[in-house]
């Protein structure tokens, strides 16, 4: 187990965030609107609306901020940071959602 796994866990919690904007991330994932990527991001799965778009950076920015912190605090590689939990929230998406692996979109 990696020594900085369980700061992880509250990225967990960052994967599952609802938005501040009208449509929540679940919502957004549950209508094929957006996707995880092994990055660690989420992205648009096809041309994003305005407001899909705004949620996508909103959420993103708050990851970016936390990974990094795990990386200056553990001294770890922002893009290891990124990808131990890209894999954790491919994991986690349910059946039915979209997940980014290598060039292309599939539903998981």
């Amino acid at each position: 187990m990696h020594p900085w796994f369980s700061r992880l866990i509250f990225v967990g919690a960052l994967l599952t965030t609802a938005s501040v904007f009208a449509l929540t991330l679940h919502e957004a994932k549950e209508s094929g609107l957006v996707g995880e990527t092994v990055e660690g991001y989420l992205s648009a799965v096809g041309d994003p609306s305005h407001e899909v778009q705004r949620l996508i950076e909103d959420i993103n920015a708050k990851r970016r901020k936390e990974y990094q912190a795990i990386s200056i605090q553990t001294g770890v590689e922002l893009q290891a940071v990124e990808a131990l939990a890209g894999r954790k929230a491919i994991n986690k998406t349910p059946r039915g959602q979209y997940i980014h692996l290598g060039d292309k979109w599939q539903r998981k």
